[in-house]
């Protein structure tokens, strides 16, 4: 007998109540549409299924009306949102695919595993279009250092982004990493993967042909993230514990022969369409091709390869075990299919086939335990206009505490926000594939297009206290930096994915940050020509009522011609330090206040988007023309922090002139489009700066052993100390607590 023909024992339907209903995430209203569209109370395996497509984590259905105001399009754009990932045009015939995606609740609950199938979802939606992945990044927040699960919390998300990444075989180059109470009961995990694509050869998930046969790929399926979806579309209470077996158990090496047995696949012409099965599995995969494909589905469950006895129609249709695929075939192909998958010692098997109706038919040894419309659970979900109120203005900013730049920025290097990450990137592989340019801890990662002059840069940014205390400020902000670092590190932005993470949609203040940071970001990636075209909604990020910050993490990647347009950040001693932009000393919201003095007071910095593209240009245009050396955007910790970076980077000093007034507002105001750049001939570069319409100033010189603000000098190998050893003492010097 084979795996898929496991021995079953009979099953007895359940009664549906209104408490079996609550448990599946649907509210009564929900429920009352269900029976409206099937005539009929569920099956247990209905129930499911629409608890599955209807939950906020699959549906959208608190975000939807806002994510259609985003841009989307432009000349670059060969596919926008509504696929596994977008789809950009970089020239030569070849197209870059990518897409953020969050894995938030998993990883609270179980951090390695969590952490470790977030990267494997990411990359599935990557190949399953056709790409080799070529990069991957994360952007992690974590709640207070001190809180007794923080550390726990980091050291067993790393080691799964670690553990999966590494083995599959993809540099990770780049990302995020933040510390915040508002985080303590729920972290962060958002995954970054972007791949390699002929731009005529990308493969979609739209069904078409009926009675195409529906083939099930990959590992076998068991019972591991039955109900993971619906569990990442509530709010955590005290039962955290007891969704532990709602987290999936990822297998990278079963990932890495999955990738490699597809992409032999496309190649063989065989592929109709093709979809992974992330969250809510077998259900969402077959629902979405059936659906974009204007036809339906049926699924014959006893030919479903599975690992498990006695796997129910409900387990089967709603399990999220990872490394699997569902593929529609072209039938004249299927045995040259089929050898391929038995090549790589992987799972094939013919589990349905397109229908004509609109209907979504679930066998089971012949007895039917779901027949629904098609179309209804995909198109008929709920969509709301969830109330919402504006973000109150914020106080303004009271008296500025007393303290000696040289002593903030010490402190400020140390602290677990802005200290070296090196600890964490030092644990993944960042030069597999041979093809990583620019390593982690720069503005951003780059990687070379193997075979060609070009290459890609990769970043990933959001200020969270920004975006709570100005929700449309923080989101156009989150765009302009991610923008400021393409540009300072010589690539040319081309597009943006969102990962958009808040609290609880059905609060009206939270729906009100979430709206706020949409139009933020929506002004932002217009005025700098950089369209969504893929990204994620994590929603209910919420313990016990507390929410997190609200935080659209942003992933940008941009294009470089040659490496001869790559800026490093090191500058070279004898080197003159340029400042590019307006400086007003704004401290509001800033991190000088916040991880010194525990203030998250005023209001964000004001975001000026012409200024952010008339500086990122000229940026640009002066490396390729010889007027600068080395450049980096300034963003958290303002002037000062961006000279330390500098100077650490290159390992030689750097002096920087001292302000008249406001020593704090010069040395770490986060006033926005500004970049710190080096310069051999600084008589060139301010009269250029000027044409452009920009301003400039000469603003120290780069030399000696130490890092000088005004007249106050910090010994470069304190200065290294401090940031190296930040986050190995938070590590490390702190009391270990059970995970």
């Amino acid at each position: 007998m084979s795996d898929a023909l496991l021995d079953r024992e009979p099953q007895t339907e359940p009664e549906i109540t209104d408490a079996l209903v609550a448990a599946h995430g649907l509210k009564p209203d929900e429920y009352q549409r269900i029976l409206a569209l099937i005539g009929r109370t569920p099956t247990l395996t209905e129930l499911g299924i629409f608890s599955a497509m209807w939950n906020e984590h699959c549906s959208y259905k608190s975000s939807k009306k806002w994510l259609r105001t985003l841009p989307t399009t432009g000349p670059q754009v060969i596919r926008g949102p509504g696929e596994n990932a977008g789809v950009v045009d970089i020239g030569d015939g070849q197209a870059l695919v990518f897409k953020m995606e969050s894995h938030n609740h998993p990883s609270y609950i179980e951090p390695y595993q969590g952490a470790a199938t977030g990267v494997g979802g990411i990359l599935r939606d990557v190949f399953t279009m056709g790409a080799r992945p070529i990069a991957a990044m994360n952007a992690l927040s974590f709640g207070s250092p001190d809180h007794p699960r923080t550390r726990a919390l980091v050291s067993g998300v790393v080691a799964g982004i670690g553990g999966y990444g590494n083995a599959f075989g993809v540099p990770t180059i780049g990302g995020e990493l933040r510390f915040h109470a508002a985080y303590n009961g729920n972290c962060l995990v958002n995954a970054f993967a972007a791949g390699l694509a002929e731009a005529d050869s990308i493969f979609y998930s739209a069904a078409s042909g009926v009675g195409m046969p529906v083939v099930y790929l990959g590992a076998k399926t068991g019972r591991d993230g039955v109900g993971g979806a619906t569990m990442a579309s509530a709010e955590f209470d005290a039962s955290i514990e007891d969704k532990r077996p709602t987290v999936q158990v990822g297998d990278p090496f079963t990932e890495k022969r999955l990738m490699e047995a597809c992409l032999e696949l496309m190649a063989t012409g065989a592929v109709i369409s093709i979809q992974d099965m992330g969250a809510a599995g077998l259900t969402c995969s077959a629902v979405e091709m059936g659906d974009k494909g204007d036809l339906g589905i049926r699924l014959d469950l006893e030919r479903v390869p599975v690992r498990e006895t006695h796997m129910t129609a409900y387990e089967m249709m709603l399990s999220e075990s990872q490394e699997r695929m569902l593929m529609v075939l072209r039938p004249e192909k299927e045995a040259e299919a089929r050898a391929v998958f038995d090549k790589w010692d992987l799972d094939f098997a013919i589990v349905g086939e397109t229908i004509p109706e609109d209907r979504f038919l679930v066998l089971l040894d012949g007895a039917a335990k779901a027949d629904l419309p098609l179309k209804a659970l995909a198109g008929s979900a709920p969509e709301y206009d969830r109330p919402w109120v504006p973000s109150p203005a914020p106080a303004p900013l009271g008296p500025l505490p007393g303290i000696a730049p040289a002593e903030a920025l010490s402190r400020l290097m140390a602290s677990p926000n802005l200290a070296s990450r090196a600890w964490v990137w030092s644990q993944y592989d960042h030069m597999v594939m041979a093809d990583t340019v620019v390593r982690p801890g720069s503005d951003a990662g780059i990687v070379r297009i193997h075979g060609t002059e070009k290459a890609i840069a990769f970043t990933s940014d959001v200020t969270p206290r920004y975006c709570r205390a100005n929700p449309e400020r923080g989101g156009a902000q989150a765009v302009a930096e991610a923008y400021r670092n393409l540009c300072a590190s010589g690539a040319r932005p081309l597009a943006t994915t969102d990962n958009l993470n808040f609290g609880n949609p059905e609060k009206p203040e939270i729906m009100g940050q979430f709206v706020g940071c949409i139009k933020g970001i929506g002004a932002a990636v217009a005025a700098l020509d950089m369209p969504i075209v893929s990204g994620n909604v994590s929603l209910y990020n919420e313990t016990d009522g507390s929410a997190i910050l609200p935080t659209p993490t942003i992933g940008a990647v941009g294009l470089l011609a040659s490496l001869d347009e790559v800026i490093r950040m090191a500058p070279a001693a004898g080197d003159t330090l340029v400042l590019l932009g307006e400086t007003t000393g704004h401290l509001g919201q800033s991190i000088l206040l916040a991880e010194l003095f525990g203030r998250e007071e005023g209001d964000a910095p004001p975001v000026d988007l012409a200024a952010e593209r008339i500086a990122g240009e000229f940026v640009r245009a002066a490396h390729r023309e010889g007027l600068l050396t080395a450049a980096h955007d300034l963003g958290d910790g303002g002037l000062a922090v961006a000279a330390a970076e500098m100077a650490l980077a290159a390992d030689i000093g750097a002096r920087l002139d001292a302000a008249e007034d406001e020593p704090l507002g010069w040395f770490f105001g986060e006033d926005q489009a500004r970049y710190l750049v080096v310069t051999t001939a600084p008589g060139p570069l301010l009269i250029a700066a000027d044409k452009a319409g920009l301003a400039a100033q000469v603003v120290g010189r780069v030399g000696g052993g130490a890092v000088t603000l005004g007249e106050e000098a910090i010994p470069l190998a304190d200065l290294r100390a401090a940031f190296e050893g930040g986050l190995p003492r938070l590590m490390y010097e702190t009391p270990a607590v059970e995970s």
